[in-house]
């Protein structure tokens, strides 16, 4: 992921610190039905060539990459969903690939045919054919996320009202806005949060190196939908993560229900490794016993050592 990517002499000088809570969000969670914390932690694809070797086994084929990476994670922000409109058929062979781990969910995000093409106007038999296609995955579909472009301002708020009115309620949303204007106009950001919450529809926050603005802190409903884009395991990513376990942790005591935790680096080869320091935090702060990836002995020595 390029999103937020700075030149790395610079991440020194960027504040990191979480924001504090809005209190939208406060209200968001006091609103909830108090449940036990689900948490999910993953990454954005299973086709990393990068991984063979490390998590995947020495000569593992691409063909069976997915085979491999649901033996690490219990979940994955569904990247490829955005590029292609898979047919129920493929995506059939995707659940069933997952069928070993019980707990396994995929979050496809919506096709970019919708999102960015479209534009949310005429989409209609096109979000049809995805949620058709995405249903394919049967108990392992997770929630869905909608991404709008970094164009996408506040001046199109109609049009995304109009087209999230009518997405169909039975599989969990999350949205993501990026345009800077949604966080920089006054009064523009609490529109869309208010709509998302109005809609019982997440808000993706996502917290990338240089845009700060994206890092808003609104809880739309009672789970959260988090993108974390790392940078090669800098101190500051570690850092980062320490402080989303703790702020979790407070969410958790406020009343959130579920956590989807998705792993980004500028260079993909570190996921699995600060997926896995994610997951031990968690485990360790919110005593569970959430999968993590197993290393295989001699990456470890080859890349981290």
């Amino acid at each position: 992921m390029e999103f937020g990517k700075v030149a790395p002499e610079t991440l020194g000088e960027i504040d990191f610190k979480l924001p504090p809570d809005t209190l939208f969000t406060t209200e968001t969670l006091q609103r909830a039905e108090k449940k036990p914390l689900d948490v999910h932690v993953g990454c954005a694809k299973w086709g990393r060539k990068e991984w063979v070797g490390q998590i995947y086994p020495p000569k593992t084929k691409e063909a069976n990459f997915l085979d491999e990476y649901v033996k690490h994670f219990d979940s994955i922000e569904l990247n490829a969903t955005f590029y292609n409109m898979y047919p129920p058929e493929t995506i059939a062979k995707w659940a069933e690939k997952a069928a070993s781990n019980p707990h396994f969910k995929f979050c496809p995000k919506f096709s970019q045919s919708i999102s960015h093409m479209r534009r949310l106007k005429n989409a209609e038999e096109l979000t049809t054919q995805f949620y058709n296609s995405m249903l394919a995955f049967g108990d392992k579909l997770g929630p869905l996320f909608l991404q709008l472009s970094d164009n996408f301002t506040p001046k199109s708020f109609p049009e995304l009202k109009a087209y999230l009115e009518h997405l169909p309620t039975d599989v969990p949303v999350f949205v993501e806005v990026r345009h800077k204007e949604w966080f920089n106009l006054a009064g523009t950001d609490q529109d869309v949060f208010r709509l998302l919450r109005d809609l019982n529809i997440g808000s993706i926050i996502t917290d990338a190196s240089g845009r700060r603005d994206c890092v808003h802190m609104n809880l739309s409903t009672s789970h959260a939908f988090i993108r974390f884009v790392g940078n090669g395991l800098h101190v500051t990513d570690y850092q980062r993560v320490d402080d989303w376990v703790e702020r979790i942790v407070q969410w958790k005591d406020q009343g959130l229900q579920s956590v989807w935790f998705f792993m980004h680096q500028h260079d993909e080869r570190y996921s699995p490794e600060l997926c896995d320091y994610v997951i031990e935090k968690l485990n360790t702060a919110l005593d569970m016993n959430i999968r993590r990836p197993h290393f295989i002995e001699a990456a470890q020595g080859g890349l981290f050592g």
